[in-house]
């Protein structure tokens, strides 16, 4: 077996460890070193890394650089390189805010991506799909984004519908379709077609509690999940008209989803009734539904349930749920949480902006609180204003060393130590035996 070329040397790479020429490489062995640089890129941590002082123009610029790289990446001839390089870029697109550089590339970044999900496997579909949002995300509710939806659109929805295609890459898709119709759609007519064929989907766990006497798990159920909740979420900016026809049409067959095998799908149907019921009374203060005291037993037996054959994890996440979303139902009731990112702070005070909340967590992991520093899109939508201003100096004040932390958390462990100590010692049988 022939030796593989060495490439290490040094005047057969640029700046950043990548190759100087940035085509698509031909050969296997190109594609498994580029891998390698896509892998150490995708870490969200080496964008906040703590470290020395650096210049920031120069770290900007080896940065484009490199996403400069990954595109070119999207169309090598390896699925595991182009995979790799887009989750490069979702990692750089979640860390950062560069509204400016893809600005200038956004076209050639939706034709990989339309490329990616036309052509690729179901893992490299879910990463165009997950990067197609985060792209939305950057760019914002404006013309651009509407003419990459306009590009995309299509494309996610036949993936959805495509019987054929991979679970994995439908549920991304639709969570894809739901996001990016969110953020970019001011046509209605788009609006509502976007919302029914997410219909065509979950309405199916409908039909199959049917014909059975509950709804069993299937390995469809991930996807009706998927579909389920990005309706939801675009439920929350339609017209009131449209809002009263979809809680007539929905309200009473969601209920039945509570019987489902999948915790997932139980609690996205519970978190939808709370929040149709939201809706609802905002319409009609004197909203009255018919069914209240069948529902609201499903919904405490759910926030009791003991059953032996659930997982412990599973039964504390399921009550924790059900005991707000039966709050909602029977009492109006929703609980406050707060969200702290930076020095400013977040009160998530209903379901409407529990929903939205997590779907752009969800999408965003440990980038959400730096986006709803910086992100003009995200503060507009939970209405933060523009973003908060800060020189060097007052943020050098607040960002605590790496060591200070150390410090903090060795006391912190120290402490809880003590006190489940004390709480050992009472409850231990300290009587001596002879």
């Amino acid at each position: 077996m022939p030796k593989p070329k060495k490439r290490g040397s040094n005047h057969q790479r640029g700046a950043g460890g990548q190759p100087r020429n940035v085509q698509p490489f031909s050969d296997e062995d190109a594609s498994i070193e580029t891998m390698s640089h896509c892998s150490g890129f995708s870490d969200p941590a080496s964008f906040t890394e703590d470290g020395p002082e650096v210049d920031e123009e120069a770290t900007q610029e080896d940065l484009e650089y490199k996403l400069k790289g990954f595109i070119d990446l999207t169309l090598d001839k390896s699925a595991k390189t182009r995979q790799a390089a887009l989750e490069s870029l979702k990692s750089a697109f979640s860390s950062k805010i560069l509204y400016e550089f893809i600005m200038e590339r956004r076209m050639t970044l939706t034709d990989s991506i339309e490329r990616c999900i036309k052509k690729g496997k179901s893992d490299e579909q879910c990463a165009a799909a997950g990067l197609a949002c985060l792209l939305c995300v950057q760019m914002g509710s404006g013309i651009e984004s509407e003419e990459i939806f306009k590009t995309l659109g299509p494309v996610l929805k036949k993936i959805v519908c495509d019987g054929t295609a991979s679970i994995q890459a439908r549920q991304a898709c639709a969570t894809c379709l739901g996001i990016c119709c969110f953020i970019v759609t001011d046509d209605i007519t788009e609006l509502y077609s976007t919302m029914e064929c997410l219909e065509n989907i979950f309405t199916k766990a409908y039909q199959r509690d049917r014909d059975t006497n509950g709804v069993s798990s299937t390995h469809n159920t991930v996807l009706h999940v998927s579909a389920l909740l990005a309706w939801t979420l675009l439920l929350t900016i339609c017209p009131m008209n449209e809002v009263k026809k979809k809680i007539e049409m929905h309200l009473h067959k969601l209920p039945s989803l509570l019987s489902c095998d999948d915790l997932n799908m139980r609690i996205a149907a519970g978190e939808t009734l709370a929040l149709l019921f939201e809706l609802a009374r905002e319409t009609d203060a004197d909203f009255f539904y018919e069914d209240m005291d069948l529902l609201t037993e499903k919904l405490r037996a759910l926030a009791t349930d003991g059953n032996k054959h659930r997982a412990k994890v599973d039964k504390r996440k399921q009550r924790s749920v059900f005991r707000d979303v039966l709050r909602a139902v029977e009492e109006r009731d929703f609980p406050t949480e707060m969200v702290k990112f930076g020095p400013e702070r977040m009160y998530i005070d209903c379901w409407v902006k529990k929903q939205t909340y997590e779907t752009f967590k969800e999408i965003l992991g440990s980038g959400m609180q730096y986006h709803l520093q910086s992100n003009d899109f995200l503060r507009n939508v939970f209405e933060l204003g523009p973003p908060v201003m800060l020189d060097a100096a007052t943020l050098k004040t607040m960002k605590i060393s790496r060591f200070e932390r150390h410090l903090y958390n060795s006391a912190a462990f120290k402490a809880r130590t003590k006190a489940r100590s004390k709480c050992r010692d009472k409850r231990a049988d300290v009587g001596e035996f002879f």
